[in-house]
């Protein structure tokens, strides 16, 4: 009998790909990696597969277990076939604001959801994800201050990058969320070369970007190390989403907002740069937006 990979061997290992159009005359490449093409469609399939087979091998779970996560949306979806694949029973909290799609597909791989107000937001579902765990009906995976998220990155989207690149990345662009990609890749390729310069991106204030967070103190994610990132860059709403569909349209690279807001980033370090190779996340694909409307915006 053949040994057939399963869908598990399936994440990582996504394309790196180059703008063709919109970096218009310059010494500078600017590479997206396409973290869309993950089975679960985001760069959440790597922490996800992660979290639960470290677990698994410490023994802190078996499959047939409760686990328990505060979810905006990628990480769930990619949590719900995680443990699909393992054979674990999955709780997904969340704002009850994300988009239809994401709902229906956290739901398509079994799941369960539990919704809490826009108003309680992401730190109103870490909240109630504690409290439950408390109450003894789960284990929280905490991919906030889990260390097996990073490690993903670590051992897997930095060694990529860093491949992919032949060693020529000089420049390293995510959105941070949980920040487990900025920090997971900023410690592989620093190991590689401590030249190479990470960039981590935040909305502006009063933008609102799916999966993108400026963290007050007391929610900061503990994996997050602001050590590792060398610079912090600022992205609005309105430039991420222009972006989003301009990137669709020009390039087709079908994305969601905060990829949109990585390729702004992107071009504007591209404008200081000379000679520069800049790597961008494009951590989802477009189609989980497409409900919100984003799509048809001016």
């Amino acid at each position: 009998m053949h040994d057939y990979p399963t869908i598990e061997a399936c994440v990582g290992n996504t394309p790196l790909v180059r703008l063709q159009r919109m970096q218009g005359e310059t010494s500078n490449t600017i590479l997206l990696k396409l973290e869309g093409t993950n089975p679960a469609g985001s760069v959440k399939d790597r922490p996800a597969l992660s979290m639960i087979v470290q677990a698994e091998a410490r023994g802190d779970i078996r499959p047939g277990d409760t686990l328990i996560e505060a979810t905006s949306g990628n990480t769930g979806i990619a949590l719900a076939m995680a443990a699909a694949i393992r054979g674990y029973r999955l709780l997904l909290i969340m704002p009850a604001h994300m988009s239809d799609e994401r709902k229906r597909a956290m739901s398509a791989y079994g799941a369960v959801l539990i919704e809490v107000s826009q108003g309680e937001g992401m730190e109103g579902a870490r909240d109630l994800a504690m409290a439950i765990q408390e109450r003894g009906e789960g284990r929280v995976l905490d991919q906030f201050a889990n260390a097996d998220n990073p490690l993903a990155h670590l051992t897997s989207t930095g060694p990529e990058i860093w491949q992919q690149t032949n060693g020529t990345v000089s420049h390293f662009v995510s959105s941070m969320g949980t920040t487990g990609t900025i920090m997971g890749c900023s410690a592989y390729l620093k190991q590689q070369n401590p030249e190479i310069q990470i960039v981590g991106l935040q909305p502006e204030d009063g933008s609102s970007i799916p999966g993108i967070r400026r963290w007050s103190e007391a929610y900061l994610p503990s994996i997050f190390d602001a050590a590792r990132v060398d610079r912090v860059m600022d992205i609005s709403q309105s430039d991420s989403e222009h972006m989003m569909r301009r990137l669709a349209a020009e390039e087709g690279i079908f994305c969601g907002v905060s990829s949109g807001g990585s390729v702004v980033a992107a071009l504007r370090l591209s404008q200081e740069l000379e000679n520069a190779v800049i790597v961008a996340i494009i951590c989802d694909r477009g189609d989980r937006y497409l409900s919100t409307g984003v799509f048809t915006g001016g």
